[in-house]
């Protein structure tokens, strides 16, 4: 039976098995390994990121950010679509070879509000969209009438180009 670690060796253990992971880790995966709550891992994930490590909270879990994993080339889009049409988006996006980083509107209260995506390919995009309907959630897009950016990467700058004119040409570029 594995042993309950303690603050620091436990935010030590979380950054390592972020570090080692190929994919997003789920607070309830790391909980369960760490043998706390998830609102253990929470706050741990936010102390550690606290003291600058560079892990983000995405849609499939937790990741760690190295430093080779950043794409050269990013360009940010304003794009305006109804909820229905978020897949498609995305979808059209990935196909191009970038990759959606995240999400930005700009809340009329609360100012700019932004959340990772971090898609790349159909597989994680289905994985996004379905966790957003198994939780009836609201996309952010739903808070301002369909207006919303996304950043988008790429390894490559003509990647950029061909993502936004596909976007461009089905419409979801807004001006």
């Amino acid at each position: 039976m594995t042993k309950k670690l303690a603050g620091n060796d436990r935010r030590n253990a979380i950054k390592s098995w972020l570090q080692e992971a190929n994919n997003p880790i789920t607070g309830g995966e790391l909980a369960e390994k760490a043998k706390v709550s998830r609102q253990v891992i929470v706050q741990d994930i936010t102390l550690l990121k606290a003291q600058n490590h560079p892990i983000i909270a995405t849609s499939s879990g937790y990741l760690y950010m190295q430093q080779n994993e950043a794409k050269p080339y990013e360009k940010l889009i304003a794009c305006r679509h109804n909820r229905e049409d978020t897949r498609e988006e995305l979808y059209t996006i990935v196909d191009n070879g970038a990759m959606v980083k995240d999400v930005m509107i700009e809340h009329p209260i609360y100012g700019d509000l932004k959340a990772s995506i971090m898609v790349s390919n159909r597989a994680e995009v289905d994985t996004f969209v379905e966790r957003i309907e198994q939780k009836n959630a609201p996309y952010l897009l739903e808070l301002t009438d369909g207006v919303h950016n996304h950043t988008i990467t790429a390894d490559q700058e003509w990647k950029l180009e061909k993502a936004y004119e596909a976007l461009k040409e089905k419409g979801f570029i807004f001006k």
